[in-house]
């Protein structure tokens, strides 16, 4: 069984923020996992917290503020106006972690793979995480140079305000994924929709400034792997393809970035793998879950397996 913990946060621009920690615990390890998700996104992954159980060490995940179980009536699904706005509740998930724990390892998926990398720069040298697994990270914009161009350009007031874009909706992705359509996952399609959340100016602009921040060269100092799918997809409606590829990102500017978090990063490419690639087909994800551990042991610490 999983515990819950709500973090009570300082109020932002729309009034009352939580984060919520979800945690399962193995019996008196001094190993921990942080996972973080993506956007349009929340913790369910349920065999992602087994695996890493499995090993004997103990996982976490936070519900970023505006997402999932830490959504509350009055916000706008996943707006901020700064990615470091994340950088309160990790701060108090890893205090609430570090209490019992010696090594920390954080697993961060798209958004959260940026949000991540920029929260380890910043608490360099104070020895609070050994390790990033950052799984398809959210490096750049998957479209053409000059709507990234555009998207750079964003400004006052265009770039403070909570409406959401003319972008339209794309529902692929999540056609792939969900059991009720074309994939094997259930969850629940009221926290993450198959069509994703709005996508604001704000937002938008904040991870631009973030993703400029992590080209300009990073200095994290513990050792990183980056994940990503051996093959980017774009389209426009469901086809097969969509089940063995990237089709909300492009896995070479993952690649392509990656050496600028830090001096220490591994960054390997899965052949078939989806855009959350422990969602891959059975025999992809096995290889992900092998690759982790092969990191693990080599860069973090051995697994003590359980059963």
């Amino acid at each position: 069984m999983y515990e819950i913990t709500v973090l009570p946060m300082p109020p932002d621009f729309e009034g009352e923020v939580v984060a919520t920690l979800v945690s399962r615990r193995t019996e008196a390890s001094r190993r921990a996992v942080l996972y973080l998700h993506g956007f349009t996104d929340y913790f369910f992954q349920d065999h992602l917290a087994e695996h890493y159980l499995d090993r004997g060490i103990d996982f976490y995940a936070l519900d970023l503020r505006k997402y999932g179980r830490s959504l509350l009536p009055h916000q706008t699904r996943g707006l901020i106006r700064s990615v470091t706005d994340y950088f309160p509740e990790i701060d108090e998930a890893v205090r609430v972690i570090r209490r019992d724990h010696d090594e920390l390892t954080v697993n961060a998926h798209s958004t959260g793979g940026l949000i991540a990398a920029l929260w380890a720069d910043r608490v360099r040298g104070r020895g609070l995480v050994q390790g990033l697994v950052l799984n398809s990270p959210f490096f750049d914009l998957n479209v053409p140079a000059p709507l990234r161009l555009a998207a750079d350009l964003l400004k006052t007031p265009l770039s403070y305000t909570s409406r959401p874009l003319p972008l339209g909706v794309s529902s692929v992705y999540g056609q792939s994924l969900h059991s009720s359509e074309q994939g094997e996952w259930d969850y629940d399609l009221e926290l993450k929709p198959l069509g994703g959340f709005s996508v604001h100016a704000m937002w938008l602009a904040a991870v631009r400034r973030a993703q400029r921040r992590l080209h300009a060269g990073l200095a994290v100092e513990a050792p990183v792997l980056v994940l990503a799918s051996a093959r980017g997809l774009r389209v426009r409606d469901f086809v097969p393809e969509a089940r063995s590829a990237d089709i909300v990102l492009d896995p070479r500017q993952i690649a392509r970035w990656s050496t600028s978090i830090g001096p220490h990063v591994t960054c390997v490419r899965i052949a078939d793998g989806v855009h959350d690639l422990v969602l891959s087909s059975e025999p992809v994800r096995k290889q992900v879950f092998a690759e982790i551990d092969r990191w693990l042991n080599a860069y973090v610490g051995p697994a003590v397996r359980h059963g």
